[in-house]
C-alpha cells in the first residue's frame, strides 16, 4: 500500500481535471503524512477522480504482478503460498481464500499448488460471474450408491475478493473476467470513504457475501498480512474470532486493532516482526503476553513453514 500510494502521489497529477486537482493538492500531502487509506477516508474523490485513481493503481499492481508471475512460470520463484498448501486440509467442499488484494497471485499460488481455483465466474475468454457453473464445473465424477448421488470434485480453492480484482471489468453493463489487460476501468475498489459505497454493486456483492458466509462456518482461522480495517469483512470476522475460534495471525507489523485483538483473546496468537532490539526475529502474542523469539523469522510464511510445519 505504500508503494502503491507514493506511485499514485507522482502519477494521478498528469490526468486531472482542474477541479479534480484542487481535490488531489488536499489528498497527496495526507498520503505522503497518513498513508493511502487514511488520506482516501479524510476526503472522498469524486467519481472521475476515483476512476484515475482505480486506473493508476491497476497499471502499478498489474506491472509488478506481471514480474512475479514470469518469475513463477520460469520456475524461478516459488510463492509462499504454493509452499503452505501442502500443510493444509483441503476439504471437499474446497478450501476458502478471502483476499482483499487486487492481484492474481493467490489463484497463481493455488495453481502452481495442484488445486483448482473457483472465482465465481465461468468462462475462458470473457467469463461471466455465474457461481453455480463455476462450482459444477468441477464437478469430475457422479454415481448413484444405494440410490444416493455420490458426486466427486477436483481439489480447489475457493477464491473470494471483496475489493475486485485486476482480470475483472464491465461488458455490456455486467462483470466479466478477462485475462489480459483491456483499455477500460477496472473493477477494483479503492480503499477509503467510497469503498462502502461500492462494495454493495456486483461482482463485489457476490464475493463479498460468500466471503462472509466462509467467515461464519469456518472453524479455524489463518489470517495474514491483514490489519482489520475493512468494515464489510469485520461484521463477520471479529466477532467469530471473539466467540473463541482459534486464530493464528501472522504479517510483518501488526495493526494497533490486530494487537488488541490478539492480546485480548486466548484463542489467538500473532506473529509479527521483532525489530524492538535486534535485527531478526519474532514478536509472539499468545494468551495475553507478548514473547520474542530471535532470529527466527516465524511471521514471514516461508520462515512459518520451514520452521514449525516442515519441522
Amino acid at each position: 500500500m505504500h508503494a502503491l500510494g507514493e506511485h499514485l502521489v507522482t502519477q494521478i497529477p498528469k490526468t486531472l481535471s482542474p477541479q479534480d486537482f484542487d481535490l488531489w493538492q488536499m489528498i497527496y500531502p495526507e498520503i505522503q503524512k497518513e498513508g493511502l487509506e487514511a488520506a482516501l477516508l479524510r476526503y472522498a474523490p469524486t467519481a472521475s477522480l476515483e476512476a484515475s485513481i482505480v486506473q493508476s493503481s491497476g497499471e502499478f499492481i498489474a506491472s509488478a504482478e506481471a514480474k512475479i508471475i514470469a518469475e513463477v512460470f520460469s520456475r524461478s520463484k516459488i510463492l509462499r503460498l504454493t509452499k503452505l498448501l501442502p500443510h493444509l486440509i483441503v476439504p471437499d467442499s474446497g478450501i476458502p481464500i478471502i483476499t482483499t488484494n487486487y492481484d492474481r497471485l493467490v489463484e497463481v499460488a493455488c495453481e502452481e499448488g495442484g488445486l483448482g481455483v473457483d472465482t465465481m465466474f465461468n468462462g475462458h475468454f470473457a467469463a461471466r460471474l455465474e457461481p453455480e457453473h463455476s462450482h459444477w464445473s468441477f464437478c469430475r465424477s457422479a454415481r448413484v450408491v444405494n440410490r444416493v448421488p455420490r458426486v466427486r470434485f477436483a481439489k480447489r480453492a475457493k477464491v473470494f475478493k471483496p475489493h475486485g480484482s485486476l482480470d475483472w471489468y464491465h461488458r455490456d453493463g455486467d462483470p466479466v473476467r478477462y485475462a489480459g489487460s483491456l483499455p477500460l476501468p477496472r473493477l477494483i475498489i479503492t480503499p477509503g470513504l467510497n469503498k462502502f459505497r461500492s462494495g454493495y454493486e456486483s461482482p463485489f456483492d457476490k464475493h463479498r457475501d460468500k466471503g462472509n458466509e466462509s467467515i461464519d462456518k469456518a472453524q479455524k482461522f489463518l489470517i495474514i498480512g491483514y490489519g482489520f480495517n475493512d468494515d464489510h469483512l469485520e461484521t463477520h470476522l471479529t466477532p467469530r474470532i471473539k466467540s473463541g475460534v482459534g486464530t493464528l495471525i501472522i504479517t510483518h507489523t501488526l495493526s494497533e486493532k490486530a494487537r488488541t485483538i490478539a492480546l485480548s483473546y486466548k484463542n489467538v496468537i500473532a506473529l509479527d516482526f521483532q525489530s524492538r532490539t535486534i535485527s531478526s526475529g519474532t514478536r509472539v502474542i499468545a494468551d495475553g503476553a507478548e514473547t520474542d523469539i530471535p532470529e527466527i523469522d516465524l511471521w514471514d510464511l516461508d520462515g512459518l513453514v520451514k520452521g514449525v510445519l516442515s519441522a
